[in-house]
């Protein structure tokens, strides 16, 4: 926020403060902006792809590893309904229900000869109402338990069910050797046309080993679709990043020939101004001096009226003097910011402003840096003499850092927010312009005002 600045002296004084050695030449204007590195734009892109394809391939692998187990449960509920209806069903006997002997033995001798293999380690055949009718462990033959409600939905639906479990119940007693197991349930029937629950349990290790098989068997093809896809779009992206950098250098050169073109127009309004009209208007102002000088001792009164044209022909000329500076500064790349700025503000002393100016003159600026300044400045000032109603101007340029800092405050009256928004709309927008400016060269424009407090304007540009 801007305070009023102090004055120390009754009347109003222009204070001028430079450091020495400033800057005498300067080379040609030059756009500088920085090439874009194709090489660092193209490994950016192979970074974030690579990371990108790794996630894609864990990503992968999970729903694979899921897809794999998928199929190797149903690869086992398919393996217990064949063994249930193509070779166990076809032996069962109404027999089985009452215990019988023979029964038994037939269906021992199938499941131990030829049920019993990795992966199935145990069958069971069940009653619906929970009892053992066979098991490959005769001690279990028999033996009643609760049936859950899978067990009970499958045997009412004719559905054949897997689920993964470690056996830790009473029933799976001579189970518990195996680990975790997975069983597989399905209803068969008997020849009269009893319907019982045909149970398997099979090795969970044995199950997941054919899953890792199947989706092991799709990582290959996942790695060479990837790495296929990553190569394809290294180059295509070669071509992008080459193809955006000619863009940007043909926006350049644009830009750089509109900047020149608009160099070489200034001159040449400010030459033409400066030849024509200026020497003309020194011409009739001699001349009406002149006149006067002859007019004065018989008619005094046209004397006076010829000297006080002569005197406005002067001011209108110094005037036009100081719109060609603005038009065109010579000073700038004569003397550099130092001298400029000095001319700049020079003109306020007409309007009864006393200026405090501190430039750094050790400054290393480029001729666009020193354009961009001398232009905030010069809309700065103009908004002083226009709107301010100050007493005080405050000029510095300094360094921060790596960037050049240009501080003009006044104490004047200041604006709100409302007002400064109101004035751009309205199509006042020398500031937002400047604004533009600074954001394109890497830096920033900031106001600050307070109605009654005075303006603070800070523009920051890097140096180079």
């Amino acid at each position: 926020m801007a305070t009023p600045l102090d004055t120390t002296s009754a009347t109003r004084t222009r204070t001028v403060r430079v450091d020495a050695d400033a800057r005498a030449t300067a080379g040609a204007r030059h756009v500088s902006m920085k090439p874009m590195s194709v090489t660092k734009a193209v490994l950016a892109f192979a970074l974030s792809g690579t990371i990108v394809l790794v996630l894609v391939g864990v990503v992968g692998v999970f729903v694979m590893q899921r897809v794999g187990e998928a199929e190797a449960m149903r690869d086992a509920r398919n393996l217990a309904s064949v063994v249930a209806r193509a070779v166990v069903q076809p032996r069962l006997t109404n027999g089985i229900l009452r215990g019988d002997a023979s029964s038994l033995a037939s269906i021992d001798a199938l499941v131990v000869e030829g049920v019993r293999r990795d992966p199935i380690v145990r069958v069971k055949i069940w009653a619906p109402d929970g009892t053992i009718v066979y098991s490959d462990v005769a001690e279990l033959i028999g033996e009643r338990f609760d049936l859950g409600a899978d067990e009970l939905e499958a045997l009412r639906t004719n559905a054949v069910d897997a689920s993964i479990s470690e056996p830790r119940e009473t029933e799976n007693r001579f189970e518990r050797d195996f680990g975790e197991l997975v069983e597989v349930y399905l209803p068969v029937e008997t020849p009269n046309g009893q319907r019982l629950l045909f149970e398997a349990y099979m090795k969970y290790d044995s199950v997941a080993a054919s899953a890792r098989q199947l989706w092991r068997a799709f990582i290959p093809v996942l790695a060479v679709a990837l790495l296929a896809f990553a190569w394809l779009q290294i180059p295509l992206a070669y071509r992008l990043a080459g193809r955006v950098r000619e863009g940007q250098q043909d926006r350049e050169r644009l830009l750089q020939r509109a900047i020149d073109a608009s160099d070489l127009e200034r001159r040449r309004i400010a030459g033409d101004l400066h030849d024509g009209p200026v020497q003309q208007l020194a011409g009739v102002s001699m001349s009406l001096s002149a006149a006067a000088d002859r007019l004065e001792p018989d008619d005094a009164e046209a004397a006076a009226a010829l000297r006080d044209a002569a005197e406005r022909t002067r001011q209108g000329m110094r005037s036009l003097r100081s719109s060609l500076m603005g038009i065109y500064p010579p000073t700038l790349e004569r003397a550099g910011m130092s001298a400029a700025l000095a001319d700049l503000t020079a003109p306020l002393a007409g309007y009864g402003i006393a200026v405090d100016l501190d430039v750094d003159g050790t400054l290393d600026l480029t001729l666009q840096t020193e354009s961009l300044l001398f232009r905030a400045a010069q809309e700065t000032i103009r908004n002083v003499t226009a709107h301010a109603e100050s007493s005080n101007v405050r000029v510095r340029l300094s360094r921060v850092g790596d960037d050049a800092l240009l501080e003009i405050a006044d104490d004047g009256k200041g604006f709100a927010p409302a007002q400064a928004e109101a004035a751009r709309t309205q199509g006042h927008l020398g500031l937002q312009l400047l604004a533009d400016l600074a954001r394109d060269a890497g830096g920033s424009l900031d106001i600050a005002s307070t109605p009654g407090e005075g303006t603070t304007i800070r523009l920051e540009v890097p140096l180079a």
